[in-house]
């Protein structure tokens, strides 16, 4: 049967594990922080019917779904992640910005398995954590008594930090933010660090660093992340009946290929920067034709559009409806984005202010 050496295994070949961090992998034993049944991928696995393959997940690098829809059960409602234990390749590659003797805020709890690695290392009144949901906090503190291990855990808005126990050297964020909260640059240390999975709903798929300085951070984008939303910044999920109800919308024409923006990163972050609160869905004709539909739906639920991909066209038939033109809005943010040279998310800067967050090159 698969164990923690199997895992200490996977990452050292993999380049993941660095000596800093080692110990503390080796230490905290993942299955502490795994619940009886969860999700990997497209499957459940499930302790009780398959221990062996139960326990050959939990020792891969891999991440764990744990929780659906914030804990609730909605009959019809879709079901969408909002709990996991992270890829530990991933977890590793955040606590890169950690050093011995740090003081570290974590936003977002979770399974308690990345403060486990921070209070091994760091010490326990040195870990700070912060969970917005009950469930999951008091899931959290009893998976880290498990372990041995008792930072300090809190029940709150993970928005607002743990003001009270600032400053921090390092506030690290483990769920996805679309505007980086003042509340984070007030806390962290001058010189310090913020770490957090950014985005918006068009593109969330960016690590934002942040360094404080002079009331201000200022950092870039890099990394390919995928986490849950904060809960209080997410966005939209559904099926595309809960926005299309066979209304007619308005037809036109576009000479940009939807798949552009499917298959170029670049160009979906930059897009992403000018349409913050809709989010697009490519759907495949299941025919071999090749052909696709490129759907956007707005977080508001008010308006939707279509682009409808052939192969060999050189325009694309669009619909739109409801008191947004989505597929406008993306097309101007496009070509806005290649004429000021189509720039790599690299190039982009962020800075956040007590007046708030900007983007720019």
């Amino acid at each position: 049967m698969s164990s923690p050496g199997r895992l200490l295994e996977i990452l050292r070949n993999k380049g993941a594990l660095t000596p800093e961090w080692a110990p503390a992998v080796a230490a905290v034993d993942r299955a502490h922080f795994v619940p009886d049944t969860f999700e990997v991928g497209d499957r459940t696995v499930s302790r009780s019917t398959d221990e062996a393959e139960w326990r050959r997940m939990v020792y891969a690098d891999l991440p764990l779904i744990t929780q659906h829809n914030d804990g609730r059960s909605v009959a019809g409602q879709v079901a969408f992640p909002t709990c996991s234990t992270s890829m530990p390749s991933l977890m590793l590659a955040m606590a890169a910005i950690v050093r011995d003797g740090d003081t570290v805020l974590e936003i977002g709890t979770g399974t308690g398995y990345h403060a486990a690695w921070l209070a091994h290392r760091l010490g326990e009144d040195r870990t700070t954590s912060v969970e917005t949901d009950k469930a999951l906090h008091d899931i959290a503190r009893d998976n880290l008594a498990r372990a041995g291990l008792h930072p300090h855990l809190v029940c709150g808005d993970g928005l607002a930090g743990v003001p009270e126990r600032a400053p921090y050297d390092r506030t690290i964020a483990t769920c996805t933010v679309r505007d980086i909260p003042y509340a984070w640059v007030e806390q962290t240390a001058p010189g310090g660090t913020i770490l957090t999975p950014w985005g918006s709903s068009f593109h969330s798929y960016s690590f934002a660093t942040l360094t404080v300085q002079d009331g201000r951070a200022t950092g870039g984008f890099s990394g390919r992340p995928a986490f849950m939303w904060a809960r209080q910044q997410r966005r939209s999920y559904g099926r595309i009946r809960d926005w299309y109800h066979g209304e007619e919308g308005d037809r036109a024409t576009t000479t940009l290929d939807p798949r552009v923006l499917e298959e170029n990163p670049h160009a979906r972050f930059a897009v992403g920067l000018r349409v913050r609160d809709a989010w697009p869905l490519l759907c495949p004709a299941d025919d071999g034709s090749d052909e696709a539909t490129y759907w956007l739906f707005d977080d508001a639920r008010t308006s939707w559009a279509t682009v409808e991909y052939v192969p060999g066209q050189d325009a694309y038939e669009t619909e739109q409806h409801g008191p947004r033109r989505l597929w406008d809005e993306v097309e101007s943010a496009y070509r806005t984005w290649t004429t000021e040279g189509s720039p790599t998310r690299d190039r982009y800067r962020i800075t956040v202010t007590a007046e708030g967050q900007t983007v720019s090159l």
